[in-house]
């Protein structure tokens, strides 16, 4: 049994689906970035919303003093397809943290690319993907 599901379905209009979590809330997705935001877009927004939560969490953990933070993501695309990512660069911007602490906050960083964060990890080359046709 799988230990995440998601369901996509198609509007019938342009590019356009909505889904998410099975029997959670949804979300929508354009392919034309018209009336939402791209499946690349989503991809990367992802990256971002895991490492700001790992770091969130871990910073609380420490019993870091964090009074915000914004996670922006710059993504290098390649000219031909399947256009993939070629580079990723994340910018965290932390509100109300103290200077002496600047070291806890670059340690949770740290942890979340290398141990934590899900989604960076499955962004690896070794991930196998297999597919299934279902006609109805």
């Amino acid at each position: 049994m799988a230990d995440v599901r998601v369901k996509l379905e198609w509007e019938k209009q342009g590019l356009v689906f909505h889904g998410g979590a099975v029997g959670g809330l949804e979300l929508r997705i354009d392919g034309n970035t018209k009336v939402a935001i791209s499946p690349v877009q989503a991809m990367l927004v992802s990256l971002v919303a895991c490492t700001a939560a790992d770091v969130v969490d871990i910073l609380e953990k420490m019993r870091v003093p964090l009074a915000g933070l914004v996670v922006r993501a710059d993504g290098d695309r390649a000219k031909e397809p399947p256009r993939r990512y070629t580079a990723i660069r994340l910018i965290y911007e932390a509100e109300g943290l103290a200077v002496e602490s600047e070291d806890k906050l670059q340690r949770a960083i740290q942890l979340s690319h290398e141990k934590y964060c899900s989604v960076m990890h499955s962004l690896a080359s070794d991930i196998e993907i297999t597919t299934q046709v279902v006609l109805s």
